[in-house]
């Protein structure tokens, strides 16, 4: 699925965290994922890594046309070069104990064949047979994906120097993925944060997302060089997606689903749906993705004259899942019950400083993070809520401009403009010109301080810079910036079990179930954490309801119910054998809580409504249902 020999991915993580993280671990076989939503800076690290290998560098300047993709075409076409070389000195080494070649075999996972056949290589004696499966071994290294995230919803509209709107294929999305799809590498796009029908319809421009054309004009059985994955997180999502981008005549790569909340960066709750079901959802229906899908492929290359070769049909599209994973042992359930091809891990490797970008004292929070430092916070800017790390040196240098007087920040990249509340031409609610406007509509002419009591007040100063301080901790890491930078950072809620920083060695060997665990045997089942931050998220939206919403309870009836049929299907799993070091105990300690939970929250639901529209919208929905 990789192309290597992992069963084992690192998802994007913020703006910078995986910056670079090809340049650390591809040449061990590990997959990774950039974000191209900051291409300023993309810019910069480009910058930085040409110095560092000697490769010639040019800047692409702001006037230049097209600048956004060249850039990001420049820092892939970058990085590619960056990692063959990479995996040419890997193989140009001897096998000796200690040396990169041979960590690239031990990092694999017992079951691979490959690190078998490094085993039977390393009790060998010296001779011919040796010799020849050293060759054998040699031809087996390979290097890690170098994919790449666009966030499907940051296609902010750009203009020029003179105000205009810019043409479509100008917007940030459909930029980023053109600098994509023009660069050399072999690699994926994944989509995450919903369907985005413009920029799915706008891969049909490049020939690097389908079957290459024999002499003959029609697509060969060789695969596309250019991939789709859609990141989702539930199956319904995935076949609306699928279904969109294979009438355009693209094949999905891989579904990768994560869980809604119990994860980093933004968060989306799925109406309710819990994961272990949504899981099962995927593996009881996976089988059916070649009759769903291959229809539209085959007609799209039917309309242009194209056969659709034989040997696509009847493709299995791997399945992955990422978000809140602690253990070898989860790991095991998901592949074994699930049928799941891969993890993702994401947060636990903010604490491996040999695989991602961020400064040290972030990385050291973090490590002492427990469960009450991290929190769904309302700091993003497009209103989504956000994973947070409590006290964070954005979240001072936030507090520090309203207690001085100057709330928000100078927005020096805009990638989150989408507020026209006072301008013509959007701005970011977390910018000083859009904070100072809305104070001032408040009727506020001095700024009060940052910890005053007024929920309406703090909507306004919650909003923090995400955009250009989540690149802070690469640029920091780097010492491209100084260390007193302000940095954001957003850690899924799994991070509070690791307390340490961890070589890559000791993370990957702890993924694998290869020696001793590296979090407490006592720490929560991934699926127990994601039921209690469902209820939680659905405790938010209680909150927020008002008498007469029926609209909004309606949204409450189904939140719930989906809330009780997860808790009916884990009442299943949790009387099964867990595997060694999984603690499906939690699970069920954790269900007879928020079911209590649950339930005393509905009973405040139906306080807020009142008896007679809480019996009229619950006919209203039996009808509906029925």
């Amino acid at each position: 699925m990789y192309k290597t020999h992992h069963y084992l991915h690192i998802p994007i993580m913020g703006t910078g965290f995986t910056i670079d993280t090809p340049i650390r671990v591809a040449r061990f076989g590990i997959s990774s994922v950039i974000s191209l939503v900051d291409d300023l800076l993309i810019e910069r690290i480009r910058k930085h890594y040409c110095n560092v290998y000697g490769f010639p560098y040019q800047a692409i300047t702001a006037s230049q046309p097209d600048a956004r993709a060249n850039r990001i075409t420049a820092y892939l076409n970058l990085i590619d070069d960056v990692v063959q070389k990479q995996i040419a000195d890997v193989k140009a080494l001897h096998f000796e104990a200690g040396n990169d070649k041979a960590k690239y075999f031990e990092l694999l996972p017992d079951t691979s064949p490959v690190k078998q056949m490094y085993l039977s290589y390393v009790s060998m004696m010296d001779g011919d047979e040796k010799r020849q499966l050293e060759a054998e071994l040699n031809a087996a290294i390979l290097p890690g994906n170098i994919d790449c995230n666009i966030m499907t919803k940051l296609d902010r509209i750009t203009y020029d120097r003179e105000g205009h709107v810019m043409s479509m294929e100008h917007s940030d999305a459909k930029a980023a993925l053109r600098g994509f799809a023009q660069s050399k590498i072999t690699a994926n796009i994944v989509f995450s944060a919903g369907i985005n029908p413009t920029l799915y319809g706008y891969m049909e421009n490049f020939p690097d997302f389908y079957r290459p054309n024999g002499e003959d004009g029609q697509p060969t059985s060789a695969p596309a060089k250019k991939g789709v994955i859609l990141k989702v997180s539930d199956y319904r999502s995935s076949i609306i997606q699928g279904k969109f981008i294979a009438k355009k005549g693209i094949e999905i790569r891989e579904f990768r689903i994560e869980s809604g909340l119990n994860c980093g960066g933004h968060a989306f709750a799925s109406d309710g749906f819990l994961m272990g079901p949504i899981l099962q959802e995927f593996k009881d229906n996976r089988h059916r993705f070649p009759e769903i899908f291959e229809g539209m492929i085959v007609s799209h290359y039917q309309k242009r004259g194209k056969t659709y070769p034989e040997s696509a049909r009847g493709r299995n599209i791997p399945v992955t899942a990422q978000g809140g994973i602690g253990n070898h042992a989860e790991v095991l359930r998901l592949m074994d019950d699930y049928g799941i091809d891969a993890t993702g891990w994401a947060s636990p490797f903010l604490l491996v400083p040999e695989a991602t970008a961020l400064d040290s004292a972030t990385r050291q929070a973090l490590a002492e993070a427990k469960e009450k430092d991290l929190y769904l916070s309302d700091v993003s800017p497009l209103g989504v809520v956000f994973n947070n790390l409590r006290n964070s040196s954005s979240e001072q240098w936030t507090k520090k401009q309203i207690d001085n007087g100057k709330p928000g920040s100078p927005c020096p990249k805009g990638y989150l403009v989408s507020n026209t509340e006072f301008t013509e031409m959007p701005i970011c609610t977390a910018s000083k010109e859009y904070q100072g406007m809305k104070l001032k509509a408040m009727g506020i002419e001095n700024v009060p301080p940052s910890d005053t009591p007024d929920s309406k007040l703090q909507q306004v100063y919650v909003k923090s810079c995400i955009c250009d301080q989540l690149g802070n901790g690469a640029l920091i890491n780097l010492g491209l910036v100084a260390a007193s930078a302000p940095v954001s950072i957003c850690p899924g809620p799994n991070i509070a079990y690791f307390d340490r920083l961890y070589t890559l060695r000791e993370m990957v060997n702890h993924i694998y179930g290869r020696g001793r665990s590296l979090v407490p045997a006592d720490r929560p089942h991934m699926f127990s954490k994601d039921l209690v931050m469902s209820v939680d998220y659905f405790g938010k939206l209680v909150a927020k309801l008002t008498p007469g919403d029926t609209k909004a309870y309606e949204y409450l009836q189904v939140f719930k119910t989906n809330l009780m049929l997860g808790m009916e299907y884990y009442n299943t799993l949790v009387e099964m054998r867990p595997y060694p070091g999984e603690n499906l105990a939690s699970l069920k300690t954790t269900m007879k809580a928020e079911s209590t939970h649950l339930a005393e929250l509905w009973t405040s639901v139906e306080k807020t409504m009142g008896s007679s529209v809480t019996a009229q919208s619950s006919q209203a929905s039996v009808q509906k249902g029925s």
